[in-house]
């Protein structure tokens, strides 16, 4: 069996391992990636894009139900309108399958040799490839680790038959009429919602007082509001029993401790995701962990010299924007770059209706670091744009020093406040005051204006509330 020998070997083609080859590839870095599935990994495959497809397509069904119901405002009716889930997912597959063939086609060009299978780890330096044709052993002086994340998989709900994870719940071509929810997160949020806006009598169980726990009460109120105005049912305090014994339904315990049967012909688990690690010999390599994940310092280097981690496998945030950039980082530092891992912030989003973005520091977690602040509020109520897209609810937060007007956090709920988090991140990563956003002029009408209002209104000169 011919051995391949190279300088850096990157394990998992997904967000974090992609864009490590293809920085490493542009830096003339001998580089070769592994990976079982198809390049993307979670995000590409079944993750970001698929559900955001989704929900766009939910949402766009939503709407139409609702000129149908005769229930939209501008005078818009239609006649009848149904959805085909199965074509649906197959255009989702699409968008999947354009972008998976895109990154294939950038490692390519980045000059990346890529290797279809699993990697077992022989040793610090060498892994052993099972592929479609046999064995293929790798050396290499550098290895990173970019394994990703799998579901958590519940003991008292295997996955099998009525009870799926978001990955089947991502490929489903027909629409359950039950849907329970096990977890209030964002992923469990954004897909019930989702199958909700297509039909669904969905349900949520969440073990928290509040969903999205993650996120301080203010920002979720709007969303919980949504939900409730939704039809959709949310248990808070209730806990995941198990199944019927007729397989039908799911019993759980609610906060007052009664125990209730929930009638499904779909359970979603999404109670979170753990670092995918098992079968890949890391357990032979003893790299130091922090609780299940693999432990990096600021460079993401594990505790054995040579070998790098990033991504999901480094733990929270697991999300795609944060692998990509610890990839592109430590592509750099193996090329001889002077590189550590700083940043500010990192944006997180959630896609539900509406949606929330948050960067930086909470109102709380400023106070919990000894900051004094202040903070300005401006609700979209108020917002011209907003009001001509029937889309009202939430508000844009910014949390600042109190004493030197440094912008510490950027927080908004609303309908399409995702777009914000470029702006956001970059104002925190460039250490702007309230009076350099404030002096920034905002196109008119777009909801970036709120971003404006908020710091006049945190330095108390509000011009439109």
């Amino acid at each position: 069996m011919k051995e391949i020998v190279c300088k850096l070997l990157v394990i998992g083609a997904g967000p974090g391992g992609y864009v490590c080859a293809i920085r490493a590839g542009q830096l003339g870095i001998d580089t070769v990636i592994v990976e079982a599935g198809k390049p993307g990994g979670t995000c590409l495959t079944v993750g970001c894009i698929p559900s955001k497809a989704l929900i766009h397509a939910a949402e766009e069904f939503d709407a139409t139900q609702k000129m149908l119901a005769g229930k939209n405002p501008m005078g818009i009716r239609v006649e009848g309108a149904s959805i085909d889930l199965g074509r649906t997912i197959a255009w989702k597959d699409g968008i999947v399958g354009r972008l998976t063939t895109g990154v294939s086609g950038l490692l390519q060009k980045a000059r990346g040799k890529i290797v279809h299978g699993r990697a077992h780890f022989r040793d610090g330096k060498t892994v052993e490839v099972e592929t479609e044709t046999g064995q293929q052993i790798i050396r290499a002086e550098t290895v990173v680790i970019a394994t990703g994340s799998d579901p958590v998989e519940l003991a008292n709900l295997p996955f099998g038959h009525r009870v799926i994870s978001s990955t089947e719940a991502l490929s489903l071509t027909e629409l359950p009429e039950k849907l329970v929810v096990v977890g209030g997160g964002y992923i469990g949020l954004e897909l019930g919602t989702a199958f909700c806006k297509m039909g669904s009598d969905v349900t949520i169980v969440e073990a928290t007082p509040q969903v999205l726990p993650q996120y301080d009460a203010e920002l979720v109120r709007p969303v919980m509001r949504k939900l409730t105005e939704g039809g959709i049912r949310v248990l808070t305090g209730a806990k995941a029993i198990g199944l019927a014994d007729n397989g039908e339904a799911l019993i759980v315990e609610t906060a007052d401790g009664r125990q209730q049967s929930l009638p499904a012909d779909r359970i979603l688990v999404t109670v979170g995701r753990r670092p995918r690690t098992a079968g890949s010999g890391l357990e032979e390599l003893d790299l130091d962990r922090a609780g299940p994940y693999l432990r990096i310092d600021d460079r993401c280097r594990t505790s054995m010299r040579g070998i790098y981690a990033i991504g999901d496998v480094t733990g929270e945030p697991m999300l795609a924007h944060r692998a990509m950039a610890q990839g592109e980082m430590v592509a750099e530092i193996i090329a001889g770059k002077k590189r550590a891992w700083d940043k500010r912030c990192i944006p997180a989003i959630c896609f539900t209706d509406p949606e929330i973005v948050s960067a930086g520091l909470s109102p709380a977690e400023a106070q919990a670091q000894g900051y004094e602040i202040r903070i300005g509020q401006f609700p979209f109520s108020a917002n011209g744009r907003a009001m001509t897209m029937l889309s009202e609810e939430g508000f844009v937060r910014v949390v600042a020093r109190a004493d030197t007007n440094l912008v510490l956090g950027l927080q908004a709920v609303g309908a399409g406040v995702s777009e914000l988090s470029a702006a956001f991140a970059l104002a925190i990563e460039m250490g702007a005051r309230l009076e350099d956003i404030a002096g920034t002029i905002h196109a008119h009408p777009t909801r970036g204006e709120a971003v404006m209002e908020a710091a006049l209104k945190a330095l108390g000169s509000a011009l439109h509330i």
